[in-house]
């Protein structure tokens, strides 16, 4: 083989490597350099049984988020119910608001006597141990729909 092969092959396989190299790069950082992302999951939900039979409900749950980016709850809606809207409750006022901050690497906690949904318009009066579909929607775009169990009116997670 001629000095001038072997050089040319080198340079060649050293040219391939920086490519190979570059593509991988690329495909690792495929969200961009930086971007972070929301990687949401729901826990804990419950709704206790309406005080009257298809009044209005609240609703209960647990937003986590292990994704290095915080993002909102923004719409709750279900087939079962014609209104799901959310609320903010502090000692003395309960008030509607339009999104809910989930926290990157944290929680947003839906309990009583804070955060919390109110449910009404039930399509049939929910019973014990029906479940509810709920689809909470995010500002990021995902939407993730949850059976939510119907629990006696003064269940207590972990009671």
């Amino acid at each position: 083989m001629s000095s001038q092969f072997r050089r040319s092959a080198l340079i060649g396989a050293g040219v391939a490597t920086v490519l190979t190299a570059g593509t991988i790069l690329v495909a690792c950082g495929s969200g961009g350099a930086g971007v972070q992302k929301s990687v949401l999951t729901v826990a804990d939900s419950y709704i206790p049984l309406p005080a009257t039979p298809g009044g209005m409900a609240a609703g209960y749950l647990t937003v986590k988020n292990t994704g290095g980016a915080a993002d909102q709850l923004v719409k709750v809606s279900s087939p079962a119910a014609t209104s799901v809207t959310m609320h903010r409750s502090t000692d003395s006022t309960m008030q509607e608001v339009d999104s809910l901050d989930v926290p990157a690497h944290g929680t947003l906690a839906l309990d009583r006597g804070g955060n919390h949904l109110m449910i009404m318009g039930w399509e049939k009066a929910p019973a014990l141990g029906d479940r509810l579909e709920l689809d909470l929607t995010f500002a990021k775009g995902n939407t993730i729909s949850v059976q939510v169990p119907v629990k006696p009116l003064t269940y207590r997670p972990g009671s």
